[in-house]
């Protein structure tokens, strides 16, 4: 909506329809800011001619550190100044998907600010998540590590190739929790646990 001319049709909420749906601008005037919209308008699914005044937020750009695994680097995301972020808030920059693991607001790290406040966002790559295993191997613990998709799940009692270990998947850890049953999805696991599988030959 910014610049000097009225816009032909908007995505607003209809009264009717009770979501946001297009609607044609009949008549309207901008503010003098010209982020705000006072019109007449009609509803493209219903019809429903109705006042609104719309008005559109300023964005702002904002830095954000994105780390994956001992690497960094340093980017902008372009956010509502207005819109709240929090950690664990899904973000997207550019084509790649990443997760807040952390905000600083005014020199100190805090878990919850909105964006016209934040002056860094911590945040790691999501379009993949590194999941931690422990494999019990009878009198020694070895640690391992898997790359998954977010959404991916992993049950209990799965069996699973670590490297050169067969392994069956004996508990997950998430951040609630321990499943000793059932399905948890990667982005929600801190750890999985899991024995060596034993192969018999006949």
């Amino acid at each position: 909506m910014s610049g000097t001319n009225v816009p032909n049709a908007i995505y607003v909420e209809c009264p009717d329809c009770g979501e946001e749906t297009l609607h044609e601008v009949l008549k309207g005037r901008l503010g003098k800011d010209g982020s705000t919209l006072e019109a007449t308008l009609r509803c493209q699914e219903c019809g429903r001619v109705h006042p609104a005044v719309v008005r559109e937020g300023r964005t702002i750009r904002v830095p954000v550190i994105v780390s994956d695994r001992k690497e960094s680097r340093r980017a902008e995301v372009e956010l509502p100044e207005d819109e709240e972020l929090q950690v664990e808030d899904e973000l997207q920059l550019d084509d790649l998907p990443i997760i807040i693991s952390s905000l600083e607001r005014e020199g100190a790290r805090v878990s919850r600010a909105l964006a016209k406040d934040v002056t860094a966002i911590w945040a790691k790559r999501f379009d993949k998540v590194h999941v931690k295993v422990s494999i019990n191997d009878v009198h020694k613990t070895i640690p391992a590590e898997v790359d998954a998709l977010p959404e991916e799940e992993f049950f209990v009692g799965d069996l699973m190739t670590i490297g050169r270990y067969d392994v069956v998947i004996t508990q997950i850890k998430t951040r609630d929790a321990m499943a000793r049953r059932g399905a948890v999805m990667a982005r929600d696991i801190v750890r999985i646990y899991a024995k060596r599988a034993r192969t018999t030959c006949s």
